[in-house]
């Protein structure tokens, strides 16, 4: 179906639904629209003030974006339920009625973005959300060799998780200034990557990098990187394997930008590849070589210093974890309560 056909067959559906006598405050007026995906068939909706909605299936365990809202667009999770279906939507609703003519063309889009990517009904709607945005973003100044090779490390790590959960860049909060790179509830993980030959050395910026989250636990990734001209993995190459595997490709985007990350300077980072020759997981436990803010108040050490840098030898660290044991720090940042 094309496009034009799509905008009178939505149009004709929300006719109808807002003729129809009105619905409770807080139901919907629903008719199913002939898109359908691998988690159900979309909607067209009107709710009780006369809003239009259209209705993308989820599953029911599927975060969306909790930013969007607006004064003319609102996204929420919505679930309905009838005698024989119980079905969870993205719903996506315009409250105004000045805007209906936009929005028309908006869903437009999003029928015929979803029928081209069926099994993944809400990257689609994020896709044709985006494009209709007007995005301007500051000129900066493109990453250093060393920030290219800290955030390289980050990526390798974030796709291990997006392997197993597609919104799994929502525990990324690294780009965002946090002290932990990835953290969900009391879980917590600090990437480190090193472009030197000898040693195994990482550099700890401040008191709370190393220190575990309270009542939980800190995982410490250590990488050894070699930059090499051909073969390996390049920045951008796993750039665009996150992309490609993350639920929501913008918001993962916006984390890069604020990594200092942006498209426009692509041709700066082409020749930026990697070779993994180490790779080691810890546990960062009370034996774990580190200064934080706990282990100083532990020992009565009064905190009246800042911006506190050190470098840590990881040949006196602890053994690290066997592949077994990654592969359970890995699901359980995954499995953990956001």
């Amino acid at each position: 179906m094309n496009g034009e056909s799509f905008r009178v067959l939505v149009e004709e559906h929300w006719s109808a639904l807002e003729a129809a006598p009105a619905s409770g405050e807080r139901r919907l007026r629903v008719s199913q629209l002939p898109v359908t995906t691998g988690q159900g068939t979309l909607a067209a909706a009107v709710d009780h003030d006369g809003h239009r909605h259209i209705l993308v299936p989820v599953h029911s365990h599927q975060k969306l974006r909790s930013a969007l809202n607006g004064p003319v667009l609102h996204l929420r999770k919505r679930a309905l339920e009838d005698e024989d279906t119980y079905q969870t939507y993205a719903d996506l609703s315009c409250i105004r009625s000045d805007f209906n003519d936009l929005f028309t063309e908006l869903c437009t889009s999003i029928l015929s973005a979803t029928e081209k990517l069926p099994d993944n009904p809400v990257k689609a709607l994020y896709q044709v959300i985006d494009r209709w945005k007007a995005l301007f973003q500051t000129q900066g100044s493109v990453l250093g060799p060393e920030q290219v090779a800290g955030l390289f490390g980050e990526l390798l790590v974030l796709n291990r998780l997006l392997q197993v959960d597609s919104s799994a860049h929502r525990l990324w909060h690294g780009p965002e200034g946090h002290h932990h790179d990835f953290f969900n509830g009391n879980l917590a993980i600090e990437v480190k990557a090193s472009t030197g030959g000898e040693g195994r050395r990482l550099r700890a910026h401040g008191l709370d990098q190393l220190d575990a989250p309270t009542g939980g636990t800190l995982w410490l990734i250590w990488f050894r990187l070699q930059r090499i001209v051909s073969g390996g993995v390049g920045f951008l190459e796993l750039i665009d394997k996150a992309l490609h595997s993350a639920d929501d490709d913008n918001s993962l985007l916006e984390l890069l930008a604020q990594a200092g990350y942006r498209p426009s300077d692509n041709d700066r980072y082409r020749d930026a590849r990697f070779v993994v020759d180490e790779e080691r997981w810890y546990e960062v436990t009370p034996a774990f070589p580190s200064l934080t803010r706990r282990s100083l108040l532990e020992a009565g050490v009064p905190i009246s210093v800042l911006d506190v840098e050190y470098t840590v030898d990881l040949s006196g660290a602890p053994a690290p974890m066997p592949a077994d044991a990654v592969t359970r720090t890995i699901d359980r940042m995954i499995q953990e309560p956001a």
